[in-house]
C-alpha cells in the first residue's frame, strides 16, 4: 500500500484483515475496528471507505465481518466505529443517534475516526458508504443531513425515531431548527446528489422499544406521528426525501423482522453499496 502522509511505518499484523479495536486519538472515549483486504495493500488507488455503524447492542465488531466479502469483492476498506454506552450518562443507549449530547458531536468523532484511518490506508476520504441498521439508522440519516457532500451513499436501515426532511417540524422530529442545533441548513442541492437507501424487513411490528412516551428521553409533542412500526416510519421518512426531490431506494425485505445481519437484509445493503462503487469509483485500475 502506498504510504499516506504522515505515515512512518508498515503495517503491523494487526492493521491488516480483521484488525484490532483502535482507540480514536480526537476522543479516547470512542474506538473503531477496521477490515483491510490484503489486495488493498499493494495497490496505490484510494480505496472506498464503507462504514457500518451498530445499533444499541454495539456489535461492532459483528457489523464489520458482515462486510468482508464486499470489501474483498470491491476493494475497499470497512469502518467499523464503537461509541459505548453510559458517556457522560450512566446507563444511557441513545448518546450517538441523534448527533449531539452533551459537548460531544458524534459526526466529528466519526470523521476524525476517518482522517486517522486516512494517514495509515490509501482511503477515498471524500466519498463515504456508510450504513447503519436501527440506532445506527438513526445516527446515519441524521449524519447525512450534516455531511452530504462527503457521502457517495447512505443506506439508512430500520431506525426507530426518524427525523423528517422537514422544515414545518421542529428538531428532533424535524428540521426546523437545524441551523440552530448544528449551524448549518440541510443542504438539498447536496443531498439529491447522494445515493440512499432506506431498508427495513417487512415483518419489523414490534413497537415496545420505539413509542415514546411523556416519561421517555427525547419526548415531544408529535414524536409518534411518523407512525407507529419502523415500518411505517421509514416510510414517512422515504415520503419526506422524496417531497424534496431526493431519489431514494425503498427496500422492505420479505420474512425478516428487527434483524440487521440477517442474510436477505445485510445482501441487499452490500448490493446498493456495490453498484454504488462501480458506478462511482470505477476510474480505479484493475
Amino acid at each position: 500500500m502506498r504510504p499516506s502522509p504522515g505515515r512512518a511505518s508498515p503495517l503491523s499484523f494487526y492493521e491488516r484483515g480483521e484488525t484490532s479495536m483502535f482507540a480514536c486519538r480526537f476522543d479516547q472515549r470512542f474506538s473503531y475496528c477496521l477490515y483491510v483486504p490484503a489486495r488493498c495493500e499493494e495497490e496505490d488507488a484510494e480505496h472506498p471507505l464503507v462504514i457500518a455503524v451498530h445499533g444499541s447492542g454495539r456489535g461492532a465488531q459483528r457489523y464489520r465481518k458482515e462486510f468482508v466479502d464486499l470489501a474483498e469483492r470491491n476493494r475497499c476498506i470497512v469502518l467499523a466505529p464503537l461509541f459505548p454506552c453510559g458517556i457522560i450518562e450512566r446507563g444511557n443507549l441513545d448518546n450517538y443517534k441523534f448527533i449531539k449530547f452533551h459537548d460531544i458531536r458524534f459526526d466529528r468523532v466519526l470523521l476524525a475516526m476517518v482522517e486517522e484511518i486516512a494517514e495509515r490506508y490509501t482511503v477515498d476520504v471524500r466519498r463515504l458508504l456508510i450504513h447503519g441498521f436501527s440506532g445506527g439508522g438513526q445516527f446515519v440519516h441524521r449524519f447525512l443531513y450534516l455531511h452530504p457532500g462527503r457521502i457517495a451513499a447512505a443506506s439508512i436501515g430500520a431506525p426507530g425515531r426518524v427525523t423528517l426532511l422537514d422544515p414545518a417540524l421542529p428538531w428532533w422530529i424535524g428540521t426546523r431548527d437545524f441551523r440552530q442545533e448544528f449551524g448549518v441548513e440541510p443542504d438539498l442541492a447536496a443531498l439529491r446528489r447522494v445515493a440512499v437507501q432506506m431498508i427495513v424487513g417487512a415483518d419489523d411490528a414490534e413497537t415496545w422499544e420505539i413509542t415514546m412516551t411523556k416519561d421517555s428521553p427525547k419526548w415531544m409533542p408529535g414524536a409518534n406521528d411518523s407512525g407507529a412500526t419502523r415500518v411505517e416510519r421509514i416510510k414517512s421518512l422515504h415520503d419526506s426525501f422524496t417531497r424534496n426531490g431526493i431519489a431514494v431506494q425503498l427496500d422492505v425485505v420479505p420474512g425478516v423482522a428487527h434483524e440487521g445481519v440477517h442474510p436477505a437484509l445485510i445482501g441487499r445493503v452490500k448490493d446498493f453499496f456495490s453498484a454504488v462503487i462501480r458506478r462511482e469509483f470505477a476510474a480505479r485500475p484493475g
